[in-house]
């Protein structure tokens, strides 16, 4: 099973790191690999929102085809549907979860995440595999008072 952390960044960061989330990755990575470092810890916490844990857990349950496989255990859970499942961890400033492949997490994870909040940041734990779990949002106008001109 492969092993991967999910982000919530706050959206000023988020949309202007969203096409440059290899400085992002190096970031988090660095965070994770020198958590003694205040600087560090300062910075990831300012650019993180947390994650809240009960109304993700009740929301994961509910959702349609999920079933709860495994008790929560000091947030720790599994959900499952009858072809595949997740194990899952939610900390304050992450979500860490198990799966075989990322369509399960795509199946039984994402959708409730969607709805949580848009700009959400997902590490493979043991490749440099990282990214967006949804499209950024554009806004519908056009509003900074330029105009073109042809």
């Amino acid at each position: 099973m492969k092993e991967y952390r999910v982000y919530w960044i706050k959206e000023e960061f988020a949309r202007h790191y969203y096409y440059k989330s290899d400085i992002l990755y190096r970031f988090i990575q660095e965070f994770h690999d020198k958590q003694s470092r205040p600087d560090l810890v300062s910075q990831f916490h300012f650019i993180t929102e947390s994650f809240p844990k009960d109304s993700i857990r009740s929301q994961l349950v509910r959702q349609p085809m999920n079933t709860l496989k495994k008790k929560s255990i000091d947030n720790h859970f599994e959900i499952g549907n009858s072809h595949n499942y997740i194990s899952l961890h939610i900390a304050e400033k992450q979500i860490k979860f198990r799966c075989e492949t990322l369509q399960d997490a795509e199946s039984l994870l994402f959708p409730t995440l969607r709805r949580l909040h848009t700009y959400l940041f997902i590490v493979d734990s043991d490749y440099e595999n990282f990214g967006w779990i949804s499209p950024v949002k554009l806004s519908s106008g056009y509003n900074n008072g330029q105009v073109l001109y042809s």
